[in-house]
């Protein structure tokens, strides 16, 4: 520990809706001030022709608030598909999805670079697989992460499997060796690892063989999110809407419309076009006068974020409103948790697969296992946590910081690796 005395490491957590720096010392971990004095940076960068990007909340802010510029969210889930290195009009001009990540993490570097000048090596969190069953994909998500964290400035850069990092954050917690599941469902993905922790194995250079299962789904909260608005919202635009042929619309402009980093696909000629022409095939024409003005005026981005806001509040409330009529000019139902559950029964059953693979891998009865540690922006869904609790049935649940462990995770790792 001695050759650490002074030296600062920092890890950084780049998520799907939130994104955290952390930095750690002899003395522990800590997440640093990325927003004013907010922790966490909402994912989001506002792009305005012939001024400087907005990150974070400022980002979220600017588009709510009119200005003219494209709002990009759900970034980190260009990794990893053909859509990282496609380009997409602001201003008149292309502009790549790894442009756009590059300057948000470059936003990150240079909050790093505040608080510890001069440092130049980095862990990076990752899912555990970026992309299901496709292992080329995989491997390139990762490369482009880490040729986009040096052209930042970081000489070296080391990835660290999120799941593993939220189990180093948990350690520092428990005052005795046990089994952990770490359960870290993000915006974009669901990870799953069994971790053996304990006060004497923090120390230990290496941990490989404290891992005895780690697996991970391409499903996380913005698939809750598009779910809801498929079941939901969407019927209220005309999805699935008949028409005079007998067949029913287009689906593909709903899917974009419901998926955070398609959102701004939507917005061309050839979309209001094909929505003008589309207008006179529907039983119920308004229904598409409800998309077009949505579409038309850029609006995309504020529907995802009110489905968001009704999935949040479905944690605590068994049916809320959705407020659509200012951006829509249509109704403002009411959704239930019921319903939104059922909606995402697909999903969940992913996730209580996943839980169930992730223990045969590791070779263990379920009451091997001393604590399930839940984490994650996502993790909080009531759904989720029965999933859980049937999986395995009495064994304790504890929750950290949803969406700072993750981050001081990589810290701690980085202490270890370059420390």
């Amino acid at each position: 520990m001695e050759s650490i005395i002074g030296a600062q490491f920092c890890g950084i957590d780049f998520g799907t809706s939130n994104s955290t720096v952390a930095l750690a010392d002899a003395s522990g971990a800590r997440l640093i001030a990325l927003e004013g004095t907010a922790v966490t940076l909402p994912s989001a960068v506002f792009w305005e022709p012939g001024a400087p990007q907005l990150y974070g909340r400022a980002a979220i802010a600017a588009y709510l608030e009119g200005q003219d510029g494209r709002l990009m969210r759900g970034l980190k889930s260009t990794l990893g598909s053909g859509l990282v290195n496609d380009k997409t009009s602001v201003g008149g001009r292309a502009v790549s999805f790894r442009d756009v990540l590059a300057r948000f993490i470059g936003h990150l570097r240079k909050a790093q670079q505040a608080a510890a000048p001069g440092l130049d090596q980095v862990v990076l969190g990752r899912p555990v697989h970026f992309v299901d069953g496709d292992a080329a994909a995989d491997t390139a998500a990762e490369s482009v992460l880490a040729e986009i964290a040096r052209d930042c400035g970081w000489r070296e850069v080391a990835f660290q499997f999120e799941p593993i990092a939220a189990a180093l954050h948990y350690e520092t917690t428990v005052p005795r060796e046990e089994l952990v599941l770490i359960v870290d469902i993000g915006g974009g993905t669901s990870d799953v690892s069994v971790v053996r922790v304990g006060p004497g194995r923090a120390a230990q250079a290496d941990r490989a063989g404290d891992i005895l299962g780690n697996d991970g789904i391409r499903v996380g909260g913005t698939d809750f999110d598009r779910q809801l608005s498929l079941a939901e919202v969407m019927p209220h635009l005309g999805f699935l809407a008949p028409t005079r042929s007998g067949g029913v619309m287009p689906r593909h402009y709903y899917l974009d419309l419901a998926t955070w980093h398609r959102i701004n696909a939507l917005y061309t000629a050839r979309t209001a076009s094909d929505l003008k022409a589309l207008r006179a095939e529907v039983l119920r024409p308004e229904l598409i006068d409800r998309l077009a003005r949505l579409v038309e005026a850029r609006q995309g981005h504020a529907l995802a974020m009110r489905v968001e806001e009704a999935k949040i509040a479905l944690s605590g409330a068994e049916a809320v409103r959705l407020a659509l009529s200012d951006l829509t000019g249509g109704p403002n139902p009411m959704v239930r948790r019921d319903g939104f559950e059922a909606a995402a029964e697909a999903l969940v059953a992913r996730v209580r697969g996943l839980l169930s693979d992730v223990l045969a891998q590791a070779g263990i009865a379920t009451d091997a296992i001393g604590t399930v540690f839940m984490t994650g922006g996502s993790s909080g869904l009531p759904v989720l946590h029965r999933v859980v609790a049937e999986v395995l049935p009495g064994v304790p649940v504890a929750t950290g910081d949803m969406l700072g462990s993750v981050g001081t995770g990589l810290a701690l790792e980085a202490r270890r690796r370059f420390g």
